[in-house]
């Protein structure tokens, strides 16, 4: 066990090896005093736990498989960002559940914790006690986990690596002022890729009321073809925001074989969609759709993007992130680039019976 204080700033009281005997730790937190302070930066406590609580030199079993768990107890809305924190402990395959005083945010209580049902709501601390079987039974349910592999085998290494992956991208009339940081976001996640026909295929697709194709996966073969097609591209408007329809449309008529899908061959299929409102049709038959058919999707919300509905269409909280700033996206940016490199190939094969009825 270990606990850390924050407010503005985080404060270890002892690490997950300082004490061996439940006892010794009891005694600590008796011992403990209040940190005070003003501020509130839950974003900065849950990376310095990320990299120092949860380190191996503090303790962490992470390495045997020991489960890594994370209870965070707020009292307030957070004043820095936490929603590329929140994500890179669950990179981490860090557990975390949260509990927070109804001056607590729940709605970000549950962006940060490993399923929106580890978020508790509770009028005051002292009422702690009657979620207190309910969360022990949850912890007692996580289980071990498997060592993380630090680098591909020999054999992996031999194997070019493909991808379909197609860029969704919210350009309705809000968006106006914010597409070309949109666009942005974008090239920088297409510059670390190996874009060729049989390495990874790349397509982008606008939508407001209607989607619009701007390339298909199948349209350019080269990393230099599909960053001058993003530069000619332009915003294309309009209301409301379909994204039901926009998500079905890109399973129908994009993650299709006419229009350069590798799906029957086992190629990850991975959609990333960026959304700056909250959708005007029902977006979870359509999510449910592309989760079936094998798709990893990641959301990144922006503005007025509802924070339960991106965990809806991601369908993993772990893929679903919120950003307070467009202009700043580099850590979702990484975070969406790694675990694409950790993607195998869909576990549900593609139907093959098809032809035969």
């Amino acid at each position: 066990v270990s606990v850390v204080q924050y407010s503005g700033d985080p404060q270890t009281h002892f690490n997950l090896n300082t004490y061996i005997a439940k006892q010794d730790v009891l005694s600590a937190i008796q011992r403990l005093n209040h940190k005070g302070g003003i501020s509130l930066n839950t974003g900065v406590a849950l990376d310095y736990v990320r990299k120092n609580a949860f380190a191996e030199s503090s303790g962490s079993r992470h390495q045997q498989g020991v489960p890594q768990i994370l209870i965070l107890l707020s009292g307030g809305r957070s004043q820095d960002d936490v929603a590329s924190a929140a994500a890179a402990l669950k990179q981490e395959k860090i557990v975390p559940f949260c509990v927070g005083t109804r001056n607590a945010n729940i709605l970000e209580l549950q962006m940060i914790a490993h399923d929106p049902s580890y978020a508790f709501s509770i009028t005051q601390f002292d009422d702690i006690g009657r979620m207190h079987d309910q969360l022990v039974s949850l912890l007692k349910r996580v289980p071990r986990q498997q060592p993380r592999q630090k680098s591909q085998s020999p054999l992996g290494q031999n194997e070019p690596i493909q991808r379909d992956i197609v860029f969704l991208l919210d350009s309705s009339d809000k968006m106006q002022k914010t597409f070309n940081a949109a666009l942005g976001f974008v090239g920088r996640i297409m510059e670390t890729l190996s874009v060729d026909k049989n390495k990874d295929r790349v397509s982008v697709v606008q939508y407001s009321r209607e989607p619009s194709v701007d390339f298909l996966l199948n349209t350019y073969n080269t990393k230099q073809d599909v960053a001058d097609s993003l530069r000619r591209l332009r915003h294309k408007g309009g209301e409301p925001l379909n994204t039901g329809a926009a998500l079905q449309y890109v399973k129908d008529n994009v993650l299709t074989a006419s229009s350069g899908s590798r799906h029957q061959d086992g190629v990850p299929q991975i959609l990333i969609l960026l959304i700056g409102g909250r959708s005007s049709d029902d977006v979870r038959n359509a999510a449910e759709n592309l989760n079936e058919m094998g798709v990893t999707t990641f959301v990144v919300g922006i503005d007025h993007a509802d924070t339960l509905e991106i965990q809806s269409i991601a369908q993993k909280s772990d893929r679903a992130f919120h950003a307070a700033d467009i202009n700043n996206l580099s850590d979702i940016e990484q975070l969406i680039i790694s675990t694409m490199k950790e993607i195998k190939n869909p576990a549900m094969k593609p139907p093959s019976h098809a032809s035969k009825r």
